[in-house]
């Protein structure tokens, strides 16, 4: 088993070459598995990628920020194996590709050191990153979906012939069980997924313990202060300006559109200024590293901020997402692969995790106007679903390992693949077997 890494490369587009550089981005997009630029499909490691045009805009300041070229990728560790696979099987595409970035080798240079020079100084850090089931791979996934498959058209021929007809759950299962053994091609599927390496597993129970540690020990250390935090947080907020423009262009609309809801599932790309001043930027950067930290230990089996004790539902849509703060910390670039309607999806966080939104995205200049971090906010929805649709920016390419399969169907999958191997009492059969 691999745990799930994010990659993230920027670099700045040569002021004359944005037309071509679209341009080879929308060949791209035609045929995004198998391109002839960066061919997706054949990296095993990939879950979902993206390249993703940052334009020009202005900071707070007025002071120009030139447009870039974002790469991003949700792959199976080791991290190194795609940077390799990255330069051997597209090399070429990749010179095709950083050509109209700024420091990219010049022909003559070119070799494989020089392309992962270039990938590796580009690298940006990741403040936060999301997965919703963690060592879960592509190979799993699409395994466990051919698994499905194989037994929907087995039942159904055995039901056709009413072969069980009276048989009780643990009978079904058994024959279940007994095809697999028969099919060749099936036998891995008895056997339960194999879990990480016991040196990764330490090393996460490590960063476990120190993270807790870490959390609690600040968080005393900040208790007197956080009445000063408080009474500087509500002052800023009672001086935040209201967004008031919440409309966009028919062409914005047109352009977002184009690129939404062609299969189970959705991308999202986001860029937004943050607020003035240290204390907000030290305020997201503490919350993203929170973020993280609960999305990597907590938050890691497909229910965002879901907490079953307290009974609060949480969002069981989204395959992974991530949080940057790029430009000198003036702004937060923001990416998500996620299922069904961007409609349905901002529904889901107002509806289940507002108070989440609200403590990350109020930083952000033109955010609805909050209440003491997390009040209020992400509650105005028509004014929030507007913040978000005029920081969304187009995804030019973007590529998807599975596209047919939801968050949902990967936990299912995953569910009936244990189900064989696990003893089972009566009830559970039954439940098992409703997962058919």
């Amino acid at each position: 088993m691999a745990h799930q890494v994010p990659l993230t490369i920027i670099a700045r587009i040569k002021p004359d070459h944005m037309s071509q550089l679209r341009q080879l981005l929308e060949r791209m997009s035609q045929a995004v598995g198998s391109n002839a630029i960066i061919p997706f499909a054949r990296f095993r490691q990939v879950h979902f990628a993206r390249f993703v045009i940052l334009e020009e805009s202005r900071d707070l300041n007025n002071q120009i920020i030139p447009s870039s070229l974002a790469f991003s990728t949700e792959l199976d560790a080791p991290l190194d194996a795609y940077f390799n696979d990255l330069v051997d099987i597209a090399g070429n595409g990749l010179d095709e590709l950083y050509s109209h970035c700024v420091g990219y080798p010049d022909p003559s240079r070119r070799d494989r050191q020089s392309r992962l020079a270039y990938l590796h100084a580009h690298q940006v850090k990741v403040q936060a990153f999301y997965v919703n089931t963690v060592n879960r791979t592509v190979l799993q996934i699409h395994q466990e979906a051919k698994l499905r498959d194989e037994l929907e058209t087995f039942i159904d021929q055995q039901q056709a012939k009413q072969a069980w007809a009276g048989w009780n759950g643990i009978k079904v299962r058994q024959a279940i069980q007994a095809f697999i053994k028969e099919e060749r091609s099936l036998h891995w599927a008895l056997a339960p997924v194999v879990p990480p390496s016991l040196g990764w597993r330490l090393g996460e129970a490590i960063h476990f313990t120190t993270g807790l540690l870490l959390i609690l020990v600040l968080g005393l250390a900040f208790l007197p202060f956080s009445p000063i935090y408080a009474a500087i947080l509500r002052r800023k907020e009672r001086q935040d300006a209201q967004q008031t423009d919440l409309r966009l262009s028919a062409k914005e609309r047109d352009e977002l559109a184009i690129r939404e809801d062609h299969v189970v599932q959705n991308q999202f790309s986001a860029v937004g200024l943050i607020k003035p001043g240290l204390f907000r930027l030290t305020t997201v950067r503490v919350l993203l590293w929170l973020v993280n930290f609960t999305a990597r230990h907590v938050f890691n089996h497909g229910n965002l901020a879901g907490v079953p004790l307290l009974n609060l539902d949480g969002v069981d849509t989204i395959h992974f997402a991530r949080w940057i703060v790029i430009d000198e910390g003036r702004r937060v670039l923001f990416m998500s692969n996620y299922d069904g309607s961007l409609e349905s999806y901002m529904n889901d966080f107002i509806n289940k995790v507002a108070w989440g939104l609200n403590a990350v995205f109020s930083n952000g200049v033109g955010y609805p106007k909050t209440r003491w971090l997390v009040l209020d906010g992400a509650k105005d929805e028509q004014s929030f679903k507007a913040f978000l649709r005029q920081r969304q920016m187009v995804t030019q390419v973007w590529y998807t390992a599975y596209p047919q399969l939801t968050a949902v169907n990967l936990s299912n999958n995953a569910e009936l693949r244990a189900g064989l191997s696990q003893p089972l009492n009566a009830s559970e059969t039954d439940a098992w077997l409703r997962r058919l």
